[in-house]
């Protein structure tokens, strides 16, 4: 048994004077780069005739929705009453608290800003953008990782994580590695494989998949996931705010995907129809 693997990864990347900069700053940066480079060569095959300016507004909008959601969700959903009583708190990012839940919502919302803006199909730009996203979350993920967060339950596997502090010196799952790789790298092939199709999936369909396809492995790796601490398990030990959270992406999703093949819509009729 290999359980003496001890996490000693400095969230720092590094330090300058005032300036510090955090691994989980430059998983935001690199993902949403990595995100709109895919999002560039998928609709350069798809014949879409979008420009690099119109590419990163896209992403620039996504961006600060998905960090406005995400902040917003935590908040509300897991700050269990503590920044209604300390307000100026809920603007303090560097100390952490961001939902993926909100993060979607909100990127979704300020994307769709964008397409309004530039009179693009926001079913078809939303298809385009998620392919790239699953990158970005395993970047966060193992940002995650990197932080001694999110960490999981005890386990006697071979893969077991000492986290130590709050954690203490037991070996646990490394719950944030199960999501990079089954909400990131599996998700994005998954995604990647079906923009290569001959005949496209019809609009909706990448979205769809992404939504029901992140709901069921956030829901599952829940399981194995310690809830956080101001919260705990709700309904007396029965589930966690993840899951709550996810159970509403696992209908939607598949509602998405069924609404996608019902209708049949081809990606290529990209311009909003407005």
């Amino acid at each position: 048994m290999l359980n003496d693997l001890y996490h000693m990864l400095d969230p720092i990347a590094f330090s300058a004077g005032p300036i510090t900069i955090y691994w989980y700053g430059i998983a935001y940066v690199v993902g949403s780069i990595l995100a709109g480079f895919v999002m560039y060569r998928v609709q350069r095959r798809w014949n879409m005739g979008l420009t690099v300016d119109d590419v990163w507004m896209l992403v620039t909008g996504a961006v600060f929705g998905l960090i406005i959601g995400g902040r917003l969700f935590y908040v509300i959903f897991y700050g269990d009453g503590y920044y209604f009583t300390h307000p100026l708190e809920i603007f303090a990012t560097n100390q952490g608290g961001m939902s993926f839940h909100g993060g979607l919502v909100g990127g979704l919302v300020g994307g769709y800003i964008v397409c309004r803006m530039l009179k693009l199909s926001a079913w078809t730009i939303a298809d385009l953008a998620i392919i790239g996203v699953p990158l970005a979350l395993a970047l966060g993920r193992c940002a995650n990782f990197v932080n001694g967060e999110l960490w999981g339950k005890p386990t006697d596997l071979p893969w077991g994580v000492v986290f130590g502090g709050s954690a203490g010196e037991i070996p646990r799952h490394p719950s944030q590695l199960y999501e990079a790789f089954l909400e990131g790298i599996v998700l994005f092939v998954i995604l990647y494989s079906m923009s290569r199709k001959k005949k496209l999936p019809p609009q909706g369909a990448f979205i769809g998949t992404f939504v029901l396809g992140y709901g069921v492995v956030r829901f599952l790796i829940e399981f194995v996931r310690v809830p956080d601490a101001q919260l705990g398990y709700l309904f007396g030990g029965f589930i966690t705010m993840g899951q709550l959270l996810s159970l509403p992406l696992i209908v939607i999703g598949a509602a998405l995907l069924f609404y996608a093949y019902k209708a049949s819509r081809p990606q290529h009729a990209f311009l909003d129809e407005d």
